[in-house]
């Protein structure tokens, strides 16, 4: 499984960039999971009052809504990012806005600065709202990814290797949004 993390602020292009990047992979012929992290204080799937939660608030440690065309399964509690991966068995999986992964990635960005703000070794590629603007930044390829979505998939097989968990995880908590 190949994991690679795009990052950036809100309104950059964070979603953008990965709309643009699965249908690619896919057409390809991978598999594709994704996972968004959240960062809004009071973000819940669950609401008070639904049957899952009086679930949830009766002690259930682990709960499941399954319907006719989804299945839920929600966690009481924040699960590490090593831990919910352990859940893929994909191709690639894309992580939205997960400050904790410090594998390969791709910066979204409207500024230099915001770049800038999140450079590391790992990141190889810039994309999002600077795309429109800027076609490098200090080595890095700049890619629209709505225009130019097979040069970007061209580049996460390319840059993109194996994780086998583990390293790459930063310390629980940390986040840059």
């Amino acid at each position: 499984m190949k994991v690679l993390s795009i990052i950036g602020p809100s309104k950059s292009g964070k979603t953008t960039t990965i709309e643009a990047i699965i249908p690619e992979l896919r057409r390809r012929g991978y598999s594709v999971g994704s996972v968004k992290d959240i960062h809004f204080q009071g973000f819940a799937m669950d609401e008070e009052g639904t049957n899952t939660h009086r679930h949830k608030m009766a002690g259930s440690q682990l709960v499941t809504a399954r319907g006719l065309y989804e299945t839920d399964v929600m966690f009481p509690q924040r699960l590490s990012l090593e831990r919910i991966l352990s859940f893929y068995d994909h191709d690639f999986v894309l992580l939205e806005g997960a400050y904790d992964f410090l594998g390969p990635g791709i910066i979204a960005a409207h500024s230099e600065s915001e770049i800038e703000e999140r450079l590391r070794p790992e990141i190889f590629a810039v994309s999002g709202q600077i795309s429109h603007h800027l076609a490098e930044y200090k080595g890095l390829p700049v890619i629209n990814a709505v225009t130019a979505a097979a040069r970007l998939a061209d580049l996460i097989e390319a840059m993109v290797t194996d994780w086998s968990g583990g390293p790459g995880m930063a310390k629980q908590g940390d986040s840059h949004e």
